[in-house]
């Protein structure tokens, strides 16, 4: 299965039911949080490998993950959250319009209310695998636009904060804010977005063909570790 391949409604579901149970830990994350996780790093200021961003979803951090039943569940369950993070970056990349949170729905007194609770959660989680990278952004024109993500998703807000986010009405109209901000949010990084691939520094300078090696043997660099190699 390629990675470039979105998943099917039945690998979403078994996505779904394992990160459902109990063999990934208590905090670990349901396909919400990993949604709004995901986006993060997709859209954030730099690349972040998945052998580094993969273990936070399982929430087992003694364990380190869950006990598969052998190799190939293992391949096959980070097969499927690799593509669920592919298909994000490819919608971003491809048709960013297209793209939504996958926010949960509950009825309130007969409305219908967004709980972005979990999926800001995940996101403020993908944040803070770069949080000084992430610092431009705070003294930026938009920063404001983060407000929503951090009331809803952050571990400890501020007492006085809490008022905002008291009644299912007022976290539904956060999360409506939060949905808006992300295209913008995006369009932040997307020019200073660095790749997360570290360049080499030379700590000594290069040696010329003519300069002595550093070998210690004191013949010149192009006739000693600097020779071509004799060819038998």
């Amino acid at each position: 299965m390629h990675l470039d391949q979105p998943l099917s409604d039945k690998e979403f579901n078994e996505l779904d039911k394992f990160l459902m149970s109990d063999r990934v830990g208590d905090d670990g994350m349901t396909m919400d949080a990993l949604h709004g996780y995901l986006t993060a790093i997709a859209i954030g200021p730099e690349a972040i490998a998945m052998a580094e961003w993969l273990p936070t979803v399982w929430g087992l951090p003694d364990q380190g993950e869950p006990a598969f039943k052998n190799a190939k569940e293992m391949e096959h369950i980070t097969n499927l959250i690799a593509r669920f993070m592919n298909e994000i970056a490819i919608t971003f990349e491809v048709a960013p319009q297209e793209y939504e949170p996958l926010f949960c729905v509950m009825e309130q007194n007969g409305k219908e209310l967004i709980d972005g609770e979990t999926w800001a959660w995940g996101f403020w989680e993908g944040m803070q695998l770069r949080e000084a990278a992430w610092e431009p952004i705070y003294e930026s024109n938009i920063a404001e636009l983060l407000r929503p993500i951090y009331l809803l998703g952050a571990e400890q807000i501020e007492e006085e904060e809490l008022p905002l986010v008291d009644t299912p009405e007022k976290c539904h109209k956060l999360a409506v804010q939060l949905e808006a901000a992300i295209p913008e949010i995006r369009r932040f990084w997307a020019p200073l977005r660095k790749s997360g691939v570290a360049t080499v520094k030379r700590e000594n300078p290069k040696l010329g063909r003519n300069d002595t090696c550093d070998c210690g043997s004191g013949k010149k660099y192009k006739k000693c570790c600097g020779a071509e190699p004799t060819i038998h």
